[in-house]
């Protein structure tokens, strides 16, 4: 049977995906000129985020559309550009604030790799890893990030900014980064451990991209304009 919006909800999502991700990339893109200077290329960067997933999901969903089975090479593609955009968005936002080391950034960036190099490892078979190996390998990673901004370099340079609007776009994309970040593993497992279909699995991590990319930018824009005096509450 041929793949239609109307008849698979999976590519259904991979077009409220793409759709998403372009008015993400071009309202944070706009919104650049409303907040004060130190905020605006974490906007940026928000933008890219949005502008690459946007670009990559074009292709995905053709793939998914055209064949029924899961865009792996491009989907991690898309992973491995902009989830380094969205830790030098991280590091943007508490150094804009405080003054912090640099080793911050390449904690995180290590932490998010090992992740995404154990799951990419684990769904492609590369170099014999099995999915399981590659899921345990992929949740050391997540842990480590997990530590670092709950309780590592991060949370430390936060608490010492001692600015309410960062606090709140910290704490905001800590509980994304803890929550939404979660997803992709879960899809991950019931697929390869459990069995459930490429369906699935590119459901969860198309939902997973839209928390962790549009509203990861959201959070950080809210805060930038509390900080610019544009928004209160």
């Amino acid at each position: 049977m041929e793949i239609t919006l109307a008849n698979d909800f999976t590519a259904f999502s991979f077009w409220v995906a793409t759709a998403v991700m372009f008015m993400g990339a071009a309202f944070f893109f706009m919104e650049r000129s409303t907040v004060n200077k130190e905020w605006q290329t974490s906007l940026t960067v928000a933008c890219l985020v949005c502008l690459v997933a946007f670009w990559h999901y074009l292709y995905m969903r053709e793939d998914y559309m055209l064949t029924g089975t899961s865009p792996t090479e491009l989907r991690y593609v898309d992973w491995l550009i902009t989830v380094p955009l969205q830790i030098v968005e991280f590091y943007l936002i508490v150094a804009a604030c405080v003054s912090v080391s640099l080793s911050l950034f390449w904690k995180l960036l290590v932490g998010s790799l090992v992740m995404l190099i154990g799951g990419y490892m684990g769904e492609s078979g590369l170099m014999g890893v099995t999915p399981m190996v590659g899921f345990v390998v992929g949740m050391i990673g997540w842990v480590y990030v997990i530590w670092l901004i709950w309780a590592g370099d991060a949370a430390a340079a936060k608490d010492a900014a001692g600015n309410e609007n960062l606090s709140m776009a910290f704490d905001g994309i800590k509980y994304i980064v803890t929550v939404g970040w979660i997803i992709y593993p879960i899809g991950y497992f019931m697929t390869y451990i459990m069995g459930s279909d490429v369906g699935m699995l590119n459901s969860v991590y198309n939902l997973a991209d839209l928390v962790n990319k549009f509203l990861f930018g959201l959070v950080i824009w809210h805060a930038a304009m509390r900080d610019s005096g544009v928004a209160k509450g």
